[in-house]
């Protein structure tokens, strides 16, 4: 491809500009090099992320000094960038310390690079999966940046297969692939069934790049045409701040969907790797300078509908390349998409030409690796196009010596889960090992083993003091998210509950002081602690024992029905006292498991914060819940949206419960709505609950 110039229609785009500093670009990658020449001068701020610095030799920090060179490189410099004018975050995600990376460690990257502000998210990684498989978190964070009116960017992968990536193959995000200087795609640019319905090809042969030590090099693949896209997105809103109108991030990206030429090849199977086109500037600059861009579904509403899947995505695209050449021959179809939108014969600005799909993917329940940047092997100049053999990379995630020093700013935390402890290190963990006094297994002595939760209880419960030499973590399905830190005059206290809870989460689960949910409300400094294996988790500092709760389930409904009015049915109806305390905690157990499973989440952005807070207590949902199942309903969905009203330097939240009757459908069904204000560490109710039908 030789020089960015010579992408078609990019030369006449710099003409009319190189960027804007307020329009923001995440890169969410491995850490940037900034000292590299050709970013000197460019604005890039480093927020944290899943991973922390590595080397500058380290793979995965070179790639994202690349994918960061593509995009902000000055024009003045060794390698010209995108958008240089545009000021960059860069999220860490992916380093060479560790193996692999979880899609839970990319959802905090995504959501950290929404709250720094960005307007375009590049992911030039992935997971070789299926839409389907990717998890509920990952599902989520993308949701919401569609929902934010964020555009995500991301790479479709380079197995050179008829198979999706993950994230790229989710609903609402913009799928690169790469071609070649003709327009061909890659050999190694995969064209799966769902990234088809939302993607279209880029530039990612040979493209220049900042290379480690402060030299440049050329490589290939989606890994570098997805940051081209993302510039060129950057671009068009810094055209539409120019011509002083709200920057859109998601009619942009439709915009650029829609304006992509449709398949040349003239062979209808070869087609089939197309997606849904090829990048046409000119006709993209066109489209945005000369008409209007609708708004986005869910670009400017403030309602999270948690529990729906319904929602229309604003990237959906046509399903299958748009073609110029002959009808498909039968053999082909047997591996082209089956489920495809009717597709667009012709390029078009209009938003309602876009057919609809759910924003939601189906989450699957088990936890699985996520590669490192799809094409992190070809960090060297690349010699040929062969496809790679089609297994992830992996990536990983470290922490450096770098980090110290650049704390980002303190985030409250009001995350639920469960409580685990790590050691760090074999020397720590050797030390509790000599310090455990040995216990008696069958009239024999055997040393102590610091697994063991049950001697780690008995031994912290004699030496209160040893709690704070572990690290604490709070756990989500078993896979550490927080590292718990206790700080102040009350951190005696706070470790005192940490051993507690987690001597009670051994009990067995009909014991009333079993425990199998934790809440911990604290701040988020911007450090991180490096686990036994490796893992890198944000530390959070809790220096109060108000809020830092444990209760189970089973103890957390029967504080719910025990205050509940009587029910409408009544024993004449064939119910009876218990029988209705019964039905009553198994919905309240439902309510719970809702927001435990299918909403679980960080708990670091406000709404979140509220949500968790609403399922901490009984009190909080008490009188909600009592009135509306008394009344025989049953809860359909939960949604959490900013109050309209709010008391000054607030920042409050209203948790919606919507109830139908489950036996009488022309019955109205009825919301339920309290108020939670988040502003402080502690979150608070505010107000009395209010409720009202709804039709």
């Amino acid at each position: 491809m030789g020089e960015l110039s010579a992408i078609p229609g990019l030369a006449g785009l710099w003409r009319l500009t190189t960027g804007d500093g307020r329009i923001t670009v995440a890169v969410v990658d491995g850490a940037v090099d900034t000292g590299h020449p050709a970013l000197a001068g460019a604005d890039i701020t480093r927020v944290q992320g899943a991973g922390a610095a590595a080397d500058v030799t380290g793979e995965k920090k070179a790639h994202g000094t690349a994918v960061a060179g593509v995009l902000f490189g000055r024009h003045d410099g060794p390698v010209p960038g995108v958008a240089p004018g545009c000021r960059g975050v860069s999220v860490p995600a992916f380093c060479d310390r560790r193996p692999r990376t979880s899609q839970l460690d990319l959802a905090r990257a995504v959501e950290a690079a929404a709250d720094a502000g960005a307007h375009v998210i590049n992911i030039s990684g992935g997971q070789l999966a299926a839409a389907e498989e990717a998890e509920d978190v990952l599902s989520r964070a993308i949701r919401r940046c569609v929902e934010g009116n964020v555009l995500v960017v991301a790479a479709a992968g380079n197995d050179g297969c008829l198979c999706d990536h993950v994230p790229a193959a989710l609903p609402g995000v913009l799928a690169v692939g790469a071609c070649d200087d003709a327009g061909r795609p890659l050999p190694s640019s995969n064209w799966g069934r769902d990234s088809s319905r939302h993607g279209l090809l880029a530039p990612g042969h040979e493209v220049p790049v900042a290379a480690p030590g402060g030299g440049v090099t050329r490589l290939s693949g989606t890994s570098l045409a997805a940051p081209i896209v993302s510039g060129v997105a950057a671009l068009l809103l810094s055209l539409q701040l120019h011509r002083g109108a709200r920057p859109d991030p998601l009619a942009v990206g439709r915009v650029l969907l829609e304006t992509a030429d449709p398949c040349d090849l003239g062979e209808a199977e070869a087609c089939t790797r197309y997606l849904t086109g090829k990048l046409n500037i000119t006709k993209a600059v066109k489209a945005v300078t000369t008409n209007p861009i609708d708004a986005p579904t869910g670009a400017s509403g403030q309602e999270l509908v948690v529990l729906s899947s319904d929602v229309p995505s604003p990237l959906a695209g046509h399903g299958q390349p748009r073609c110029d050449c002959a009808p498909t021959p039968v053999g082909a179809l047997a591996t082209a998409p089956t489920s495809a939108s009717p597709s667009v014969s012709a390029p078009s600005v209009s938003a309602q030409s876009m057919s609809a799909q759910s924003v939601f993917a189906q989450p699957v329940g088990h936890s699985v690796g996520l590669s490192a940047p799809v094409d992190a092997p070809a960090l060297t100049p690349v010699a040929t196009l062969a496809a790679p053999a089609p297994s992830p990379t992996t990536a990983g995630v470290t922490l450096s010596a770098d980090d110290e020093g650049q704390p980002a700013p303190q985030r409250l935390i009001y995350a639920l889960g469960t409580l685990g402890y790590d050691f760090g290190t074999e020397a720590r963990r050797d030390t509790f090992k000599q310090l455990m006094p040995p216990v008696e297994v069958d009239g024999v002595s055997v040393p102590a083993n610091p697994y063991d939760p049950r001697q780690m209880v008995a031994y912290l419960t004699e030496n209160p003091s040893e709690a704070r030499a572990l690290i604490w973590t709070l756990n989500l399905d078993l896979t550490p998210i927080y590292a718990i830190e206790a700080v102040g005059g009350y951190a005696p206290g706070v470790y005192e509950r940490l051993v507690e809870f987690l001597g009670r989460q051994l009990e067995a689960e009909d014991s009333e002081t079993f425990v199998d949910r934790v809440s911990v409300p604290g701040r988020q400094p911007g450090r991180t602690t490096r686990l036994f294996s490796g893992q890198v988790v944000p530390t959070v500092e809790v220096d109060i024992t108000r809020g830092l709760y444990g209760w189970s389930v089973t103890s957390l409904a029967h504080a719910v029905v025990d205050p509940c009015p009587p029910p409408r049915t009544s024993v004449a109806a064939g119910g009876g006292r218990d029988n209705d305390r019964d039905r009553i905690s198994e919905a309240v157990a439902d309510f719970l498991a809702r927001i435990y499973y299918d909403l679980r989440n960080f708990g670091a952005t406000s709404r979140d914060r509220a949500l968790n807070f609403a399922a901490t207590n009984a009190v909080q949902a008490r009188e909600t819940l009592s009135q509306a199942l008394g009344r025989g309903m049953a809860l359909q969905n939960i949604d959490v949206e900013k109050s309209p009203y709010a008391r000054p330097d607030s920042d409050c939240w209203d948790v919606k419960l919507r109830f139908f009757d489950p036996e009488n459908g022309r019955r109205a069904k009825r919301v339920y709505r309290f108020t939670i204000d988040v502003k402080d560490v502690m979150p608070v109710s505010i107000g009395e609950v209010r409720s009202w039908p709804e039709n």
